[in-house]
């Protein structure tokens, strides 16, 4: 866990992402925790408290959170507030008319957000998910105060801030402009967001760039080590939400283990057998 987190401390410090501008930003891979059960326990917390105000998850019981290793008493205590009953779906009391009006949209359903994330080009739906937590920002210009890079003008605010502590965002762009004569030149673009969301813009033209247009992105942590445990809150949170999106997963996973262990020792007695009963028709 120390390795984790001085590892987590030192890309806080130090987070860059230079991406091609019509690409969309780069994707972080997701720490594999989905065999972690005190990371998928911390998650149910992190997402009970946190995102299911909003957020509802209609295809899961509370009840099924025993297959993490919580039993009834512990989810009563720990994950019901409002009355419901260990065996009710993961419904919240917003209503949709009401979260369109706040918020522009009704909050999508968490459910199996991790497998619609997913994508054939490489990235899996809990990437997404734990990229898209971790690079919230502040602007004033936006009505909720936040935005954020993997989901530009998200309706979303950092429900999390909280825990991640203060930052600032510095991105530098390199556009390319066409002057009134039809020539073509670069400028450099630094926009910086303090932690209260204001903006500070610098323009500057670039000689004799014969590269493409990009945006780099950085992020400083004004609290390292608050940002480090953020940063490992998330890592279960998203690994929660990649479980709750599949949650036969684990006994899929090791049944199939077993399925091609007996495959391999059938072939081994097939291969036998069939070398007796052809070793005298030769």
């Amino acid at each position: 866990m120390i390795k984790k987190l001085i590892g987590a401390v030192a890309f806080t410090l130090a987070c860059t992402a230079a991406y091609a501008s019509e690409g969309g930003y780069p994707l972080d891979a997701a720490p594999n925790r989905i065999n972690d059960v005190a990371a998928l326990q911390n998650g149910a917390k992190l997402f009970v408290n946190y995102c299911l105000n909003c957020h509802s998850a209609s295809a899961m019981r509370y009840n099924k959170l025993q297959d993490i290793g919580l039993t009834d008493e512990q989810i009563k205590e720990n994950l019901l507030f409002t009355g419901e009953k260990v065996g009710d779906l993961m419904h919240v009391a917003m209503r949709p008319q009401d979260a369109k009006r706040w918020f522009g949209t009704t909050p999508p359903d968490l459910s199996v957000i991790a497998r619609a994330k997913s994508t054939n080009a490489g990235p899996s739906g809990a990437d997404y998910i734990y990229t898209y937590l971790r690079t919230f920002y502040r602007d004033t210009a936006r009505a909720t105060g936040w935005n954020n890079l993997v989901f530009p003008n998200v309706g979303m605010p950092h429900v999390l801030w909280e825990l991640q502590g203060p930052r600032e965002l510095t991105t530098v762009a390199m556009h390319e402009t066409e002057g009134k004569d039809g020539a073509h030149s670069w400028q450099r673009i630094t926009t910086t967001y303090d932690p209260q969301g204001y903006a500070t813009v610098k323009t500057e033209p670039v000689a004799e760039f014969h590269g493409h247009a990009s945006v780099e992105a950085r992020f400083k942590a004004l609290d390292p080590a608050k940002a480090a445990a953020y940063d490992n809150d998330v890592a279960d949170l998203t690994a929660f939400l990649a479980w709750m999106s599949e949650p036969g997963q684990l006994f899929r996973k090791q049944l199939g283990v077993w399925v091609l262990l007996f495959l391999g020792l059938f072939l081994v007695v097939a291969w036998r057998l069939n070398a007796s009963y052809w070793k005298h028709v030769r």
